[in-house]
């Protein structure tokens, strides 16, 4: 009597093992994925593994928030194969606090390696402040820059509220608690209030650049009224180094460091999607500044 073969599991429960196939093979593919997304992050496996690298800091947009820039230029101070660092700004400014907190990283950074701003289109107010902790500036020729000075904004919806028959009761427990108010005209003891605070923040921002850029205060007081600069204008007023480009600021690195040959860069930090709602409120100036909780106004270096 011939032997009888015992079926494979395969055979028995055909439904169940294409299953299984499949997970195995999402799996492979989910994990060749993260491999790849690994390097990618990078650049490139050369760029991961290899012997030095230029950091670089990418300042892009309105300066909102400071946590991805500082955690970035964190990282790079701690990796050793990173070299030189190049701050990368192409912003018109943004909360005060946020382009502070970015500017006193980079100057901590700048104590242990070389760093380098390299200025795009525009860096202005907050993004100057942020260049002005790099070593050495480079502006293309017609970068605007500069725009040293802070400004808050103060929305008034009074004449809007009483077209469509809304008013508001407000209870606080100082004169002061209240002012900035969106739903009444400001009072002049208000205005004066906001303007010492301004002028204290301001003066901040220009001993910074002074401090920095190793300028009298005076001679950058006298060309922090908002005034933008062309790069060509910031190179005579000794707000920046040298007209150039990004090549040039990698150059620049190459040579602070002793590199030769082509360096791999380390570029970030990495991208964050902003939500919808935060870009609206970003456009229309409602959101707050975090070190003044509870306020209808926001402080800006713009």
């Amino acid at each position: 009597m011939p032997e009888t073969k015992t079926p494979s599991y395969s055979q028995r429960h055909p439904y169940l093992f294409g299953f299984a196939v499949i997970i195995a093979a999402v799996a492979l593919v989910t994990g060749a994925m993260a491999a790849l997304a690994s390097l990618a992050h990078f650049g490139s496996f050369e760029r991961t593994f290899a012997e030095a690298q230029i950091g670089v800091v990418r300042v892009e947009g309105e300066i909102l928030f400071s946590e991805p820039y500082t955690d970035w230029i964190d990282e790079l101070a701690e990796d050793e194969r990173v070299k030189g660092v190049i701050v990368r700004i192409d912003s018109p400014g943004g909360l005060v606090a946020p382009s502070q907190e970015i500017y006193g990283a980079l100057l901590k950074l700048a104590e242990k390696k070389p760093v380098v701003a390299s200025m795009g289109s525009v860096a202005a107010s907050g993004g100057y402040y942020v260049a002005a902790a790099a070593g050495t500036i480079i502006a293309n020729p017609g970068t605007l820059t500069g725009s040293i000075g802070v400004k808050a904004e103060l929305p008034n919806l009074e004449k809007l509220l009483d077209k469509i028959g809304v008013s508001f009761n407000e209870i606080a427990s100082g004169r002061l608690k209240n002012a900035g108010s969106p739903y009444r005209a400001m009072t002049p003891e208000e205005r004066d209030y906001f303007q010492a605070m301004v002028m204290d923040i301001h003066r901040q921002f220009v001993a910074d650049v002074a401090s920095a850029r190793e300028m009298p205060v005076e001679k950058v007081e006298a060309l922090a009224d908002g005034r933008a600069l062309t790069g060509n204008q910031a190179l005579d007023a000794g707000l920046v180094d040298e007209l150039g480009g990004f090549a040039q600021a990698v150059e620049l690195v190459k040579d602070e460091c002793g590199l030769t040959g082509r360096v791999p860069l380390k570029d970030g930090p990495p991208a964050a999607e902003e939500s919808l709602v935060r870009r609206v409120l970003s456009e229309l100036g409602l959101i707050p500044d975090g070190s003044l909780p509870g306020r209808h106004w926001v402080m800006k270096a713009e």
